[in-house]
């Protein structure tokens, strides 16, 4: 299962926090420190793996990447393949580059819920939902069709008896 997804800046501020199970804001604080405590300190030439039960607790595991001044993060235990988190990272990266035209963190901290809403079409509650990149710009794109549509929607009266829309 993933545990979580965390995309902090190389000063350790936090831009996306998405945790599966249950964790305090104090317990989510701490964990998004010690993990910028580590990956601040490692060697640009080791492995993006880490076996992390001494940061989040028995069986759990990260798998990181750094995309320009953005560290992503995936969080999980072993019942999930390393390498499929690297790939999904990429899934993810890449869909965010297609939905923004070269994702940077601007982007992330000023549309956050678009960016929140491509991350639950590829995971919802722990679990892949889609490995395609191409997919999940398509169900977006849908979802901000549904959302202008809803928002331009209008009730105007049509009579003291009713409402009709406009």
């Amino acid at each position: 299962m993933i545990r979580g997804v965390i995309v902090m800046n190389d000063q350790g501020k936090p831009r996306l926090v998405k945790f599966y199970d249950y964790q305090t804001v104090e317990k989510q604080q701490e964990l998004i420190r010690r993990i910028y405590g580590v990956l601040c300190n490692r060697a640009e030439n080791v492995s993006n793996f880490i076996q992390a039960d001494s940061i989040c607790g028995p069986d759990t595991q990260l798998v990181y990447k750094t995309y320009a001044t953005l560290y992503f993060v995936f969080i999980f235990d072993s019942s999930e393949n390393e390498l499929a988190m690297l790939d999904l990272m990429q899934v993810f990266v890449e869909t965010l580059d297609k939905c923004f035209s070269n994702v940077c963190e601007l982007d992330i901290v000023f549309n956050f819920n678009k960016v929140y809403t491509i991350l639950d079409e590829i995971i919802l509650g722990g679990q892949v939902l889609e490995t395609s990149s191409a997919e999940v710009v398509k169900a977006v794109e849908e979802i901000s069709k549904l959302e202008k549509a809803s928002n331009t929607t209008m009730l105007v009266p049509k009579s003291i008896s009713g409402w009709q829309s406009r």
